[in-house]
């Protein structure tokens, strides 16, 4: 049995985040920007169908895909890249790896209790955000 990550999750923590954002080089006007920003994830999981809404008051990104399928990725408005994108379980996790241009990008997300973790990684840099659950 997979996790299940259906639900609202607000942010509560975000630790290393302006050093991941200038592996991708995003500009620092973005950076700051971004860095204020909470955001919350709307989650809706169907069986190996998920859809991950990342919801903030600058700028929302929609992440829609099939679990274990790649697909192409359009991160317009995160680093105005395009990649390759695979999201797989490991065990109760589910691990992402974004292939483009730049090396080792990806993230881990995993439920503890009511709170969701997710490692987002590029270039080596690591940035740790927990979510708690809410409800609707």
């Amino acid at each position: 049995m997979s996790t299940d990550f259906n639900g609202y999750w607000k942010m509560i923590s975000n630790e290393n985040f302006e050093e991941y954002l200038k592996a991708l080089d995003v500009n620092v006007a973005i950076r700051k920007i971004a860095g204020l920003l909470k955001p919350d994830k709307d989650i809706i999981q169907n069986g190996d169908h998920m859809v991950i809404k990342t919801l903030s008051t600058f700028k929302n990104y929609n992440m829609d895909f099939e679990i274990g399928k790649e697909f192409e990725e359009d991160l317009t408005g995160v680093d105005d890249r395009k990649c390759m994108t695979t999201v797989t379980w490991d065990g109760d996790k589910l691990v992402c790896v974004q292939n483009g241009e730049k090396e080792g990008r990806g993230w881990t997300q995993w439920v503890e209790g009511d709170e969701m973790h997710l490692e987002i990684r590029a270039c080596g840099v690591k940035c740790k955000q927990i979510f708690k659950k809410v409800p609707q």
